[in-house]
């Protein structure tokens, strides 16, 4: 299924801009100056950081992007500007240059995969108030254009008071969500935000609570969102992520990493993600399932890096059918009811069909192929024997249930099997609520056992054109006719 589609969304970013250098080389012998390694120097690139590469996250999964920020009139200031340029769905015309400060350039001397020292350029000093004014004109001048509003304060002297209070108040006075990456160790400052997305130690030092376990970062939110009516999305290094908001669920999400190498810029991708996730208005749980896949993608990267479209749908493509240790168990409807839970809990659209698979043919393949497509789980729910035969007669059905649930659940496209007992699905309709109903097109949506139910709470019908002649009484009239020409090839060369 196609995962995403941000190429409508304008984000402003307004924040710290930075640059990362890297000099990449090889440590080979001690120097008899000294006892420090020499560095074979090999190579060094440059590439965008703080809220300079929040703006090329967003900028890479598709987003238009207008950049606020403060640079020097040096060469580093002209690289960040350069780089920033290569997107052309980013806005570099309201950045504001200060004859009185450096770019801010973190540069990392590697040997490997190994950081040797990290050396930073930087004055971090408020701006001063006519820079402060500049900026807030760029601010005023673009905020009608946007959808939402990043902050990202790398405590690096943009985010004065007054920048923090003027663009988090305009930004509710205009009905445009703001997101915040804080460094504050008060967090009343961004009282008013939307949302804030602080780490465990950021959210500790704010709150003076612990938030390792699920009940202290509970509890350490809860004073943050005292303070500040926002909510908190907090991310957890090794623990994933969780989403507090007031009088609401919490969203725990478990990490996506897989091999660590860096986890430099984590925290910007986590921030692209969340602000495009909030622009188009996706639930929660799907907004952190996008955010914590591509922090994942980043961390196996060295250095500071943006998530491409390519990258992010591959993982979310690979994560949609990724075969768990029950991936097409046949399970009862209270264990496939836990397991629809845990998938909504990650963001995760949940398909349903059903019917009675006695013999499998093309045209049940065709169907749940068609249906896996448009959901990242499916639930298929099958007639038991006694159902069977009273909708089909007494010779029905040809296999037994769990040959049958046995057979369903060898499909790639089928997640989970349940059988009932009544001649409708109704009942476990009702109780999974799935996201996507699908059947065939021979029927119409008002025809469809629970198509009422799913609409209501919020889901869809998909009805699947039929390939023809294909279905188990025709098999087996065939079967009881063995001079008919099986027709099955013809039937399999047309389209679904």
């Amino acid at each position: 299924m196609h995962h995403f589609d941000f190429h409508d969304r304008r984000i402003l970013v307004i924040g710290d801009l930075m640059v990362d250098k890297y000099l990449d080389g090889f440590v080979g012998r001690i120097s008899p100056e000294a006892p420090v390694p020499i560095l074979l120097s090999r190579s060094e690139r440059t590439v965008l950081g703080g809220a300079a590469n929040v703006a090329a996250n967003l900028a890479s999964l598709g987003a238009s992007v207008e950049c606020i920020g403060v640079i020097g009139t040096d060469d580093v200031g002209s690289d960040l500007v350069r780089l920033l340029n290569e997107f052309p769905n980013v806005g570099t015309g309201h950045l504001v240059r200060d004859v009185g400060r450096p770019t801010t350039c973190k540069t990392r001397v590697m040997s490997g995969l190994h950081q040797l020292i990290r050396i930073d350029a930087e004055f971090n000093a408020s701006i001063s108030e006519d820079i402060e004014a500049a900026v807030m004109r760029a601010f005023e001048h673009i905020l009608p254009w946007a959808e939402a509003v990043v902050i990202s304060d790398y405590a690096k002297g943009l985010c004065t008071d007054g920048v923090l209070r003027g663009v988090i108040e305009a930004a509710a006075e205009a009905r445009k969500p703001s997101i915040i990456d804080p460094k504050r160790r008060d967090f009343r400052i961004y009282r008013g935000a939307s949302i804030l997305k602080p780490n465990r130690r950021e959210l500790t030092e704010a709150t003076q609570r612990p938030c390792e376990t699920d009940a202290e970062a509970e509890a350490a939110a809860s004073v943050a969102i005292d303070q500040t009516s926002a909510a908190i999305l907090l991310t957890r290094s090794e623990h994933g992520m969780s989403y507090f908001e007031p009088g609401q669920k919490v969203h725990h999400l478990p990490t996506a990493a897989r091999d660590v190498f860096d986890v430099s810029g984590a925290g910007d991708t986590v921030m692209a993600l969340l602000a495009l996730g909030v622009a188009s208005r996706l639930p929660i749980p799907e907004t952190m399932r996008l955010a914590n896949a591509a922090a994942g993608i980043v961390v196996s990267k060295v250095g500071t890096a943006r998530v491409t479209v390519a990258e992010l749908d591959a993982v979310l493509d690979i994560e949609s059918h990724r075969g768990g240790p029950d991936k097409g168990a046949l399970v009862s409807l209270t264990d496939a009811a836990r397991r629809r839970a845990e998938w909504r809990q990650l963001g995760l659209t949940v398909g349903f069909t059903n019917g009675c698979y006695d013999l499998l043919h093309p045209g049940h393949v065709s169907l749940l192929k068609r249906a896996a497509e448009n959901c990242d789980r499916l639930i298929v729910a099958i007639n038991s024997d006694e159902s069977v035969q009273r909708l089909k007669g007494p010779t029905r059905p040809v296999q037994h249930e769990a040959a049958r649930a046995y057979v369903l659940g060898g499909l790639s496209s089928v997640d989970l099997v349940v059988i009932f007992q009544e001649d409708t699905p109704a009942e476990v309709i009702d109780v999974l609520l799935p996201d996507l109903l699908v059947k065939g097109a021979d029927y119409s949506v008002e025809q469809v056992v629970g198509a009422e139910t799913v609409r209501k709470a919020g889901g869809r019908v998909l009805l699947v054109p039929l390939i023809p002649d294909q279905s188990t009484t025709s098999m087996i009239h065939r079967a009881h006719a063995p001079s008919t020409r099986n027709r099955l090839e013809p039937a399999l060369s047309t389209s679904a």
